[in-house]
């Protein structure tokens, strides 16, 4: 079913002008922020846990811990801000996330003890469960057809650069003011929101509610078709939390196995990584505009990612400068994020979209606690490397079986609802 789109920029005179859009510059500092305060433990990971008395035999085992109750707070927050995105509407769930994760990090450069710890992080984790997939959605019902993958790779290059700002916080400062700048940055973000205005598909969708099933779940899975295209999804995405929640969050233990000449830090790897990732996801974005195809940017990408994991797993005695190098390249491959997000967001009606583009990134993250799950399994009969690549064997394989599923989406309309 159509509905008619009445705020949207389909007249600005230049596809410039088009991606810069207020909507999308504030989606992309907001996602900054998000990157910032997503990535800011296991950059801080090691030095925090220390600061609270974890012995050094522990510190890998509390950070899981640790992960995982971010991770599944995401899992959480994105069910309850999808649902509300799509009920309530975009900018409600864009104000209420930053401000719930905002206030959690500010706690958290309070913390004392690692169960403290865990629960505030757990709290942080749901709410920045909302901030990207409430901006995709708002970005892909704003510009024009033609600009959608311009604006999401916009907001994913300028984004994904909050992981470097975080490394560099970090570097600069102790932990704790980390946390504290985390949550200020979050707060400040708050006074640029009150500009933008909401989604004139939603605001055309909400005038009669009555009639249509919005943020409904029993319709997102009351249909196999619809729970084959959700779960192809979040399938195509895992590949990227698996390389960054395993490979590059715990690079110091690996780089330790590898005999690595020099020193690697999570914060260095996740930096490096990042500043890759940046890059891919412009590229990635500019290219499925130029092919005219999400799938063959995505499936290009993917394969990047996919050749360039066993190069990392195979590295034995090479020096930490040669590691960093390998941090970039995995990053630019794992840049087919943007694109991922969205072809998410453009398979699914507008009164679905927010539900879909909120909760799959987020139950992407959320893989990160079953994928270590089995990591640390693997760990009882394999060693770092062998257990990282079985993992990875299984996720990627899935991932290019997920992404042949889909639709391609480059120049879809989005104006249609699910029934």
């Amino acid at each position: 079913m159509k509905i008619t789109q009445t705020a949207s920029i389909d007249s600005a005179p230049s596809t410039v002008a088009q991606v810069l859009h207020l909507s999308v510059i504030v989606a992309a500092l907001g996602y900054f922020v998000d990157i910032y305060d997503l990535l800011l433990f296991g950059i801080v990971r090691v030095p925090s846990l220390r600061d609270l008395g974890v012995p050094q035999a522990e510190l890998l085992k509390q950070g899981l811990f640790l992960l995982n109750m971010q991770m599944g707070g995401m899992l959480l927050g994105g069910l309850i801000w999808g649902v509300l995105g799509d009920k309530r509407g975009r900018l409600s769930v864009l104000f209420g996330s930053i401000l719930l994760y905002s206030l959690a990090n500010l706690a958290n450069a309070a913390v004392t003890s690692v169960p403290i710890y865990g629960v505030l992080r757990f709290i942080a984790g749901v709410g920045l469960a909302g901030e990207l997939g409430a901006a995709v959605t708002l970005v892909s019902e704003t510009l024009h057809t033609s600009k959608r993958g311009y604006g999401t790779a916009l907001i994913a290059g300028i984004g994904i650069l909050g992981a470097i700002f975080a490394w560099f916080v970090a570097d600069m400062t102790n932990w704790r003011t980390a946390y504290v700048l985390g949550g200020v940055l979050g707060l400040g973000l708050l006074l640029l929101r009150v500009r933008v205005t909401e989604s004139g598909m939603f605001t055309q969708l909400d005038r009669r509610k009555r009639d249509v099933r919005q943020g409904d779940l029993t319709l997102l899975f009351g249909s196999r078709e619809r729970i084959k295209r959700y779960l192809a999804c979040i399938f195509v995405g895992v590949p990227v939390w698996t390389v960054i929640g395993v490979l590059i969050t715990f690079a110091p233990e690996f780089a330790a196995e590898m005999g690595v000449k020099g020193t690697v830090t999570a914060g260095s790897a996740i930096a490096f990584c990042y500043g890759g990732t940046s890059v891919g996801g412009v590229v990635a974005g500019g290219l499925s505009q130029y092919w005219m195809s999400r799938k063959r940017a995505l499936f290009v990408f993917l394969a990047i990612t996919a050749a360039l994991v066993p190069v990392y797993l195979s590295c034995t005695g090479v020096s930490a400068g040669f590691l960093d190098f390998i941090f970039v390249l995995l990053g630019f491959g794992a840049g087919y994020w943007s694109v991922f997000m969205t072809i998410s967001a453009e398979q699914f009606g507008t009164n679905l979209r927010a539900t879909v583009a909120t909760t799959v990134p987020n139950f992407v993250r959320g893989s990160v606690v079953p994928v270590t799950a089995v990591f640390q399994l693997l760990r009882h009969q394999l060693n770092l490397r062998q257990s990282a690549g079985v993992v990875a064997l299984v996720v990627f394989v899935l991932a290019f079986m997920a992404a042949a599923s889909l639709e391609e989406s480059s120049h879809k309309d989005l104006n249609y609802l699910e029934m």
